[in-house]
């Protein structure tokens, strides 16, 4: 199976690469997905003195500067699994969960393939918020109360005589837009309606959670079964615009260094959820074997669990990546061979990062406008959805570039960032201008 190059300006400086490339002796890294977080684990690894080749399947433009680009869909087991083979893949680190929803982890290792992440079965922390939540009622991991139902007139029944706003799921994956915060029961109504009758994310359950309040931050772990090794705390942003207004999307930015988390908030989460998740995995005979993302709240009566994903969260990667000093090829292979890992070192700085998204996302938006300026960038650059022609990238996607800085503190940070985006030039972009908001209230 030979390199298809869906970006023909590159094709030179790839092929030249690949020659330099094929006369080393390091490993052979496979990265599936497509978007900001998968360019951040390529450009992690990219820093790994082992690593020689790295291929990206199906990648993007951004990527295709640091990896070869393959025209396989991240959820093409199969493909992936035979050129994987072919061309004798040391390590493949999955990105998004579609792919381990899809299995990828339990076809690779049936062949004898080291890839980092979980299995079908353990991904359900993730694809089932029922499963999630039994989970956490059965060992005791703080989280909201809550009931799942089947039956759209339960469900309105349910949440009719229970205090509003109410928190609606969809009980599976739903690229991150299955969950509805309803302020009333027409809203309620509705929702349920779309999820249970009209089955917008398809045939599926409704997990109704209460409400909590408090600030939210995600907590990102590798983990190989009992072994939980954490990373550096960070905070996204949902909605689309300045002062969290507007729908929610994929997320608008993220930063690291969160003012509101206290050493002890730090050690209840690692100790009380995310170690004590992990051990529950391993006792229901579904050990985790990549990364446990804990979207947390610290909530007035303590830090609960809003919800769990099986893998890296985006934007969060692009953020907390760039702070590892230790080798993260080591890490990778550690956690997909089963072998004890030697703890992650960290940089102790903070970075801060603005998501540069199409004007109309996340509902309908133009793509093809030329971005202008990027070369000038002093700051990481992680592409989410462009393409490239005549060696100019455009937009392809809603949200198109994350802009990524690093200071001694906030402040510093978020001024570079900024600083750094004014360089841009693009008909079609926005962005917000309050990202850390909240550290500085």
């Amino acid at each position: 199976m030979g390199l298809v190059y869906p970006f023909p300006s590159l094709k030179t400086s790839v092929a030249a690469k690949e020659i330099r490339l094929e006369n080393c002796l390091g490993k052979t890294v496979l990265v599936v997905g497509s978007g900001g977080r998968e360019h951040a684990i390529v450009d992690a690894l990219s820093r790994s003195p082992q690593v020689s080749k790295i291929y990206c399947a199906p990648g993007n433009a951004g990527i295709g500067e640091k990896a070869f680009n393959l025209a396989l869909k991240d959820t093409d087991v199969e493909g992936l699994k035979a050129f994987a083979l072919e061309n004798k893949v040391d390590l493949t680190v999955v990105g998004p969960e579609a792919s381990l929803a899809a299995g990828i982890v339990d076809a690779f290792r049936q062949e004898g393939l080291a890839i980092f992440g979980h299995t079908k079965a353990a991904t359900a922390i993730e694809s089932s918020k029922e499963f999630a939540k039994e989970l956490m009622a059965k060992y005791d991991i703080p989280t909201a109360a809550y009931c799942s139902f089947s039956d759209f007139e339960e469900a309105v029944a349910y949440v009719s005589a229970r205090p509003f706003p109410a928190v609606l799921k969809y009980d599976g994956l739903a690229a991150g837009k299955g969950v509805v915060i309803a302020q009333d029961l027409d809203e309620a109504r509705r929702a349920l309606a779309d999820m249970l009758l009209d089955k917008s994310f398809g045939d599926g359950r409704v997990v109704v959670e209460d409400f909590l309040t408090g600030p939210e931050f995600s907590f990102l772990c590798f983990v190989d079964g009992e072994r939980v090794y954490p990373m550096p705390l960070s905070q996204d942003h949902k909605r689309a615009f300045d002062g969290d207004k507007g729908p929610n999307t994929g997320g608008m930015g993220a930063y690291t260094g969160l003012p509101f988390i206290t050493e002890e908030d730090r050690r209840f989460a690692y100790e009380e959820i995310l170690c004590k998740t992990a051990k529950a995995m391993v006792s229901e005979g579904l050990p985790l074997s990549g990364v446990l993302y804990g979207g947390l709240m610290k909530t007035p009566q303590g830090i609960k669990v809003i919800e769990f994903n099986a893998r890296f969260g985006d934007p969060e990667t692009e953020v907390v990546l760039p702070l590892l000093k230790s080798d993260i090829y080591d890490i990778f292979e550690g956690v997909a061979m089963g072998n004890p890992v030697k703890e992650p070192l960290w940089d102790d700085g903070v970075t801060l990062g603005v998501v540069l998204a199409s004007k109309g996302y996340p509902g309908a938006y133009e793509k093809g406008f030329d971005i202008l300026g990027l070369e000038a960038l002093d700051a990481k650059v992680y592409h989410m959805g462009t393409g490239i022609r005549d060696g100019r990238f455009f937009t392809s996607g809603g949200r198109v570039l994350m802009i990524v800085s690093g200071g001694k503190d906030l402040a510093d940070a978020r001024e570079k960032v900024y600083r750094e985006i004014e360089k841009l030039s693009c008909e079609n972009l926005y962005y917000r201008k309050d990202i850390a908001h909240i550290a500085f209230e």
